[in-house]
């Protein structure tokens, strides 16, 4: 047998190494889920020219031609009408709270400027806090408006000349379309989930590959007293970034800040907290360190790709928004652009607000299950 080379001791050792992988189960399984998971959400979940965009309709007088104009919108796919006889103050509220893409204003002397042949508008609002989601619905409107009214009004004797419809677009929110807007405040919330959840997972397995657990584990405390023990000083580390990233975000990239500052560190808190919670209980899960960082990873993933930071959150399937809700950093987006850059109060904001409430309150109660499980 060679010193140097041996095909007897490297099948040993390619047996040994088979072994341990059987054993590492989870990182096995992280080796078929991510692949699968990017297959599905970026084949499937990712559109970067998102159809059926809901819209609330203000027209005092609904008759054929608005609801010629109406139909011509639908047609086109990107605009699908949640609410068609809503008020100005209902609509108002509908797009602050992110519940409508664009509000549709059809005045009520529209039809009969356009028997007459003289100039006809229609007021479209778009929340522009996100440019990608508006850019292809607005490029339509103009030649979906001619033609749809042309058709509509051939059989009047006084149409001598094609309608004169112009379309007034009002980018709510974000009028100059600038992408910074949208994505600094969304940063946050991506550095915040990396690093909170990451560093938090490290903090229990830390304990148990350098073989200090029982030492925890003698001291009378209870697992509520550890969790927060464990949690509490990340929020300390969780302020120093906040208070960068909102400093860049004003100093570098002038993003506005229109809402109450109190409510924006408000939700941070409440955020950050599901975070480290989230943390925590992976690391119940996890016995290595190595193990916790994969899992970090392995739910970073679909909610970078769901959360309607990367890619617009209307322009996924049903099912991909059904998921995208399951993650905190879902609820956050809205919530902090809500407040930075539309001014929303804090009744406005209250649905993502109690949503992230519910996650930390969810996400402590099976920590503190699961500590007691893995601990007997």
């Amino acid at each position: 047998m060679s010193r140097f080379f041996s095909f007897g001791r490297l099948l040993t050792l390619l047996a040994k190494e088979s072994i341990q992988m059987r054993r590492d189960r989870l990182t096995f399984a992280m080796m078929l889920g991510v692949p699968l998971i990017q297959l599905v959400l970026f084949g499937f979940a990712i559109n970067t020219d998102p159809k059926e965009l809901p819209a609330a309709l203000v027209a005092p007088t609904q008759d054929r031609f608005t609801r010629s104009m109406v139909s011509a919108l639908e047609l086109t796919g990107y605009y699908r009408f949640v609410a068609p006889d809503a008020t100005a103050g209902e609509a108002e509220e509908m797009i602050a709270r992110g519940d409508v893409s664009f509000v549709v204003t059809v005045p009520s002397d529209f039809g009969r400027r356009v028997e007459r042949n003289e100039d006809a508008t229609i007021l479209i609002e778009a929340d522009a806090t996100d440019p990608s989601v508006s850019s292809g619905a607005i490029s339509t409107l103009s030649t979906v408006a001619a033609e749809a009214l042309t058709r509509e009004a051939g059989g009047l004797a006084v149409a001598s000349a094609p309608p004169l419809v112009s379309i007034t677009v009002h980018n709510r929110y974000n009028p100059e379309g600038i992408t910074q807007y949208n994505i600094v405040p969304g940063l946050l919330g991506v550095i915040l989930q990396l690093t909170m959840v990451m560093m938090t997972a490290m903090a229990l397995t830390r304990e148990i590959e350098r073989g200090t657990m029982e030492n925890l584990l003698s001291m009378p405390a209870t697992p509520l007293e550890i969790m927060l023990g464990k949690v509490l000083p990340y929020l300390a580390v969780g302020a120093v970034q906040v208070f960068v990233v909102l400093a860049a975000a004003r100093a570098l990239f002038d993003v506005p800040f229109v809402g109450s500052l109190s409510l924006i560190l408000l939700g941070i808190l409440v955020f950050v907290l599901a975070l480290v919670i989230l943390g925590y209980l992976i690391s119940t899960v996890a016995r290595t360190q190595m193990q916790a960082m994969q899992m970090t990873f392995f739910f970073f993933l679909p909610s970078l790709l769901l959360s309607g930071f990367m890619f617009p959150f209307r322009g996924m399937p049903q099912w991909a928004q059904y998921l995208g809700e399951i993650f905190p950093l879902t609820h956050f987006l809205r919530l902090i652009r809500s407040i930075m850059l539309k001014g929303a109060d804090a009744a406005t904001v209250s649905g993502s607000l109690f949503a992230l409430m519910g996650f930390v309150v969810l996400l402590a109660a099976v920590s503190l299950l699961r500590f007691r499980r893995t601990l007997d």
